[in-house]
């Protein structure tokens, strides 16, 4: 209800009561005094709006404390929500809210000012439009109540307010997150720059443009054209055009680039993506960009110290090595010179007793070979010819060798797994590499022990390869040998395959043992792990590769033992570059009965094959200067093809030997060479070789 309607509403009463006192006051006028009075109780019980009347009264709070309500229409308990009001006194309908109506209401009484308001019913939980004023005289004591629920357009008006309230403080909040956005984006050292697909900036740091301006001599803003800024940079503008594109295609990328003219030239790690509206569709790209300069400097100079330190530790290598070479040569050349020396002099005087003084130059000739040997396999370059290979068996037949190197003190024990695959390795090899394993066993159980040799198929998995280097996951043929000795200490275990680091004791080893395993296994393409703990023992493994497809055919070799060559008078073509090697070659060969010729070099051999056809074997050399002994083979067996040819060497390098194996069809004798070596190799070769 409007202002303007309680207004006419209320000028209708006022009408009505003016004519319903006139009416009374005249009683010749009776009957329209009735009429007046019905007119006047009809409209009041059939207007829409709640209508009262209340007279004050004096109460226990005092003077007007109460009133109590003398006429209420129909639509008062249907705004109010309280039936049968008539009669019922204020603080006896509502009392926890008397004082409040009453202090508004004896306003209206004692002002004669009409009032306007709304307000809560709290009994009933109702908000009500009111309007009162007071009905004339005075002396009655009486206020005309006019109202109406507005229960629901209040609560519309609420909840339109906290939607209001609530989305000021959602647009507050989103206002504040954009602005530390901005303000982190401003602040941080990245250089950040957002372009739409015509490469203009959408947006950009303060970072950003500063580095622009130092790089390019000019400060970008919104809306300038990158492209067109880095016309005078041909070369830098087609670098930022190409990246750009890719972003502005979908691509999100890292990119790490130079930038700038030679004196302000620095590197930026430069992260792209592409930016897309609401719709998702693509509309630019944006980037975050960082200097990289010191960091890539810092990684260089990293670099040149960690360079230096390997280069540092390479010499402390070769140092160590070149001492160890020194101190074991010169022990074995002293006892070589000083038994041919001793020798020498008897035989000066006509005392030929000098067996005992040769017994000794061979012996420490040997000794030499076998460390030669030793270097080899650990920087391996030992040339090697796998062959198919059963370790059960292997082991089987190294038994009664490997019992005499170790004492009574020590059981050993085999441990064979049944079905073990084959291994594609060098038994020679492998059987050197397990006596040195026995040998460190026995010296870590001085008081005796038990030494153990199992053998297992293994699976070497992706994770433990990704964490070991220069192995390759798959399966392998394992090979332990255990000790209970001493065992070793974590440092120790770090070193153990170093050349000549050892723990025992000057002269009582030349620590090449664990070096030569370590070598063999890793030209075998395997892998050796050393488990250890002090007081209680240690274990070596060897993985070397299970044999598979074309090998698994192949039967394993059976080398009778072979009678000593008898020449016959067969004539053979010696080629070796040295001469004292040369010589005595020639005259193991004449000893073995054989017609010998000798050249010192490829040229010279070529033209004794053509004026000889009655050779029948060539014995040369690999390392040679000009025609190395592969070439001379090949081209001697393109002129005569039945040739027989061994090779002889001290150093493989790549001619005959590829992957530290030997080529398919090769016969080498590693120098140095006894009579017997080189007489076995030649019988095996005449009877059975064929030409590489």
């Amino acid at each position: 209800m409007t202002s303007e309607q309680i207004d006419q509403l209320q000028c209708r009463i006022k009408s009505l009561e003016e004519e319903n006192s006139r009416l009374k006051s005249a009683s010749s006028y009776g009957s329209q005094l009735d009429l007046s009075a019905e007119r006047y109780r009809t409209l009041f019980d059939s207007i829409d709006e709640g209508f009262c009347i209340i007279e004050f009264l004096d109460g226990p709070h005092g003077v007007l404390s109460d009133y109590i309500h003398i006429e209420a229409n129909a639509a008062y308990a249907h705004h109010a929500g309280i039936p049968n009001v008539v009669g019922q006194k204020v603080r006896d309908m509502v009392p926890d809210e008397a004082d409040a109506w009453v202090e508004l209401y004896r306003g209206v009484l004692l002002t004669g000012e009409a009032i306007r308001f709304e307000r809560e019913l709290i009994a009933t939980g109702r908000y009500l439009a009111l309007s009162a004023f007071r009905i004339e005289p005075p002396s009655l004591k009486q206020v005309a109540v006019l109202f109406q629920d507005v229960t629901e357009r209040k609560r519309a008006e609420n909840a339109l307010q906290k939607l209001n309230e609530t989305l000021e403080a959602r647009v507050a909040h989103a206002l504040a997150e954009r602005k530390l956005l901005a303000d982190i984006v401003e602040a941080t050292d990245a250089f950040v720059q957002v372009l739409d697909n015509d490469y203009r900036w959408i947006a950009l740091n303060s970072a950003a443009a500063l580095e622009f301006e130092r790089l390019f001599g000019v400060r970008p803003t919104v809306g300038d054209n990158l492209l067109a800024l880095l016309e005078r940079f041909p070369e830098q503008q087609a670098v930022a055009q190409a990246l750009w594109q890719r972003a502005f295609s979908g691509e999100s990328f890292m990119e790490v680039a130079d930038f700038g003219e030679q004196a302000k030239r620095k590197f930026y790690e430069m992260r792209f993506n592409p930016l897309h509206d609401e719709n998702g569709q693509r509309v630019g790209a944006y980037q975050f960009v960082y200097d990289v300069t010191e960091r890539l400097n810092e990684q260089a100079r990293f670099k040149a110290v960690e360079e230096a330190l390997r280069q540092s530790q390479k010499m402390e290598a070769v140092g160590q090595l070149t001492g160890g070479i020194a101190h074991d040569f010169n022990n074995m050349l002293a006892v070589i010179l000083s038994s041919l020396r001793l020798a020498e002099r008897r035989m000066a005087r006509g005392d030929f007793n000098i067996q005992e003084f040769l017994s000794g130059a061979v012996k420490g000739a040997e000794r030499a070979a076998t460390l030669v040997s030793r270097l080899l396999s650990f920087s391996r370059q030992q040339p090697l010819s796998p062959q198919r290979t059963d370790a059960n068996k292997l082991l089987g037949g190294m038994e009664d060798v490997l019992r005499r190197t170790i004492p009574e003190s020590i059981t050993m024990e085999f441990v064979r797994a049944g079905g073990l695959w084959s291994t594609h390795v060098d038994p020679h090899g492998l059987e050197s590499t397990l006596l040195n394993l026995t040998v460190n066993a026995r010296d870590a159980m001085p008081e005796g022990g038990r030494l153990t040799f199992e053998t297992a198929n293994a699976h070497l998995d992706d994770p433990y390869a990704a964490a070991h280097a220069d192995i390759t996951a798959g399966q392998y043929v394992l090979i332990a040998v255990t000790d209970n000795g001493i065992g070793m200490p974590p440092e120790v275990i770090a070193r153990a395959f170093e050349p000549f680091f050892t723990t025992k004791e000057v002269g009582a080893g030349t620590g090449l043992g664990l070096s030569q395993v370590y070598g063999f296994t890793k030209q075998s393409r395997g892998h050796v792990k050393i488990y250890s703990e002090q007081g209680v023992g240690t274990t070596v493994k060897l993985y070397l590769p299970r044999l598979i497809e074309k090998h698994a055919a192949d039967q394993e070799p059976v080398e009778p033992p072979q009678a000593q060559t008898n020449g016959e008078g067969q004539r053979v073509l010696v080629v070796e570059d040295d001469d004292d090697v040369r010589r005595l070659t020639t005259e193991m060969l004449k000893e073995l009965g054989f017609s010998v010729l000798s050249a010192s070099n490829g040229r010279e051999a070529l033209v004794l094959t053509d004026r000889h056809p009655e050779i029948v074997l060539l014995v040369t050399d690999v390392v040679m200067p000009g025609m190395n002994g592969r070439k001379l083979a090949d081209e001697a067996l393109q002129r005569r093809p039945g040739l027989k040819v061994l090779f002889t060497t001290g150093y493989t390098r790549n001619a005959i030997v590829h992957n530290g194996v030997l080529d398919d069809g090769v016969e080498l004798l590693p120098k140095p060479f006894s009579l017997e070596a080189i007489s076995a190799k030649i019988t095996k070769l005449l009877k059975t070789g064929s030409p590489p």
